[in-house]
């Protein structure tokens, strides 16, 4: 199938590299590009592309709102978006994942990270490195976890999950791969993938990346072990 890509960012020439790189794909289409936030947030509502390209510094409407307003809490059909900048700043990474990204990659990245990138963000996983995601997270743990770690939301995901999806999403939130996870369980990495899988589909998440904030949210990684969870 096709990904249909709209590209968002205020630098022509940038703009016009990215769709330069993304169209000599056979299987990605850039089917719009957006010069500012809100013609972003515009361009998404009309065009629904399948992953949009978000830069973080744009003019009118900035990325992170944008994002927000296409994929934060509460919207209805959230766009999956792949947040690109120059900045590599750890306070734009968590502000774009808070706002509902589900990848995030540095301007200066290779091209084929960045159709990689947009692969992997169309088929529903998440774009972080996991060393990436443990130096992010940790840094924003305290703001991510609950005042209150007897939050009964902890309780109600130990509910809806059974033990090793449990453990699966200990993993992923302590920034494990699948390869990592499969190495740490004594299983393969296709079992792990079909783990994730479940994990997305009963705590009704969309990558990888909403499970690792959900995990910090409600106490569950930094809290007392779960049954049988390995830490």
């Amino acid at each position: 199938m096709t990904v249909r890509v709209l590209v968002c960012e205020d630098q022509e020439l940038v703009r016009a590299g990215y769709t330069t790189i993304f169209s000599a794909q056979p299987d990605l289409e850039v089917v719009g590009e957006a010069a500012d936030g809100r013609q972003a947030v515009e361009e998404t509502l009309r065009l629904r592309p399948d992953v949009v390209v978000m830069d973080i510094r744009m003019p009118i409407v900035d990325g992170i709102e944008a994002t927000r307003k296409l994929a934060g809490p509460g919207v209805d059909s959230p766009a999956k978006v792949l947040v690109v900048t120059t900045f590599n700043v750890d306070e734009y990474v968590y502000e774009a994942f808070k706002a509902g990204a589900s990848g995030f990659l540095l301007k200066d990245a290779p091209p084929a990270e960045l159709i990689k990138g947009v692969r992997t963000v169309a088929a529903g996983d998440s774009l972080v490195a996991p060393a990436v995601t443990r130096a992010l997270i940790g840094r924003f743990a305290e703001r991510l976890r609950p005042a209150d770690p007897t939050h009964p939301a902890r309780d109600r995901v130990r509910q809806t999950l059974a033990r090793r999806e449990l453990e699966v999403l200990e993993h992923i939130a302590e920034g494990l791969s699948n390869a990592e996870i499969a190495e740490k369980l004594s299983i393969t990495t296709e079992t792990v993938k079909t783990y994730v899988s479940r994990i997305l589909t009963k705590l009704d998440l969309r990558d990888r990346v909403q499970a690792v904030v959900l995990a910090y949210r409600v106490g569950l990684v930094g809290a007392e072990p779960s049954s049988g969870a390995i830490h």
